[in-house]
């Protein structure tokens, strides 16, 4: 009951009048019967939006810290995903996210639709990473098709590490029904996993436009932080070394400032010593006559 509360009255009513979704392709998803709906992961906000296109409800699955952090924020959190249907898995091990696909395989034997984001996490730069095989099994398990699903801008709407971005009308594509029946019995061989996962990810990205990158999200973001990182200490010391530059070249400029104060001071010394003065060549000729008489 809270899941419809939240798509018709609490949440659903609200987003589609800010952000007026934009649906194609709604046709290729079964009125009723199982289904796995695959789908790309821009935001937090995919799950709000894709199953908004939709008249049926549509589970995933969900960070298994949504359901494990301590305190009154964590009770709230797991109080919401848990009546918004979510599935959690945790992304730390095979053995762990097994737990979550037996939640999954009990959803579709129900006859409900299953949705997963096979790139595992949220990609950081709106690039279409490669995906892990869980789905494969899911579907050579269950028997059921996968309608690869594109959600667009949502990355706008609700960037990565920020509530929110701009507005936007945010766009979910839905794909033909993919049939893998012709690979019953092979769900254990790793390359058949691999192969129907392979195909998935291609249907995704042709419904997004995505720029393909054949690496898992999870490493493209630890290689994004760690050149962010050597980039910003190649910064420090880029910064560490004009600082001594700039000093040395102070320094130089205070010495030679230096010298030259230091020499105008023994020229001035010099003058003082000679009582004469400066030397008058009229003088000089004088003086001379008159030690020759």
């Amino acid at each position: 009951m809270f899941y419809w509360f939240l798509k018709w009255v609490a949440i659903g009513p609200l987003l589609r009048i800010v952000f007026r979704p934009v649906v194609e392709g709604d046709e290729h998803v079964p009125e009723t019967g199982p289904a796995i709906l695959a789908s790309n992961h821009l935001s937090y906000a995919d799950w709000l939006f894709m199953p908004l296109t939709l008249s049926r409800r549509v589970t995933f699955v969900a960070k298994a810290e949504y359901f494990t952090s301590p305190g009154l924020k964590g009770w709230f959190q797991r109080k919401f995903f848990s009546g918004a249907g979510q599935v959690p898995i945790d992304r730390s091990g095979a053995s762990a996210a097994e737990g979550a696909l037996s939640s999954a395989r009990a959803i579709l034997e129900e006859g409900d639709l299953f949705g997963i984001y096979p790139e595992g996490t949220r990609s950081h730069d709106g690039r279409l990473y490669r995906g892990k095989t869980g789905v494969a099994r899911l579907a050579l398990e269950t028997k059921v098709p996968v309608i690869p699903v594109a959600v667009l801008r949502t990355d706008v709407v609700a960037p990565p590490g920020r509530k929110f971005g701009t507005f936007t009308r945010p766009g979910v594509r839905f794909g033909k029904p993919l049939d893998f029946s012709r690979y019953e019995g092979l769900e254990n061989d790793r390359y058949i996993l691999r192969s129907v996962t392979d195909e998935i990810m291609y249907e995704i990205m042709r419904l997004s436009g995505q720029e393909y990158v054949d690496l898992y999200a999870g490493q493209a973001k630890e290689l994004a932080t760690k050149a962010a990182q050597e980039a910003k200490e190649q910064a420090r010391e880029q910064a560490r070394e004009e600082a001594r530059r700039a000093k040395a070249e102070k320094a130089a400029a205070d010495e030679a400032g230096r010298r030259e104060a230091a020499g105008a001071d023994d020229t001035d010394r010099a003058d003082e010593a000679d009582p004469a003065g400066p030397s008058d060549p009229d003088k000089a000729d004088e003086s001379e006559q008159k030690k020759a008489s």
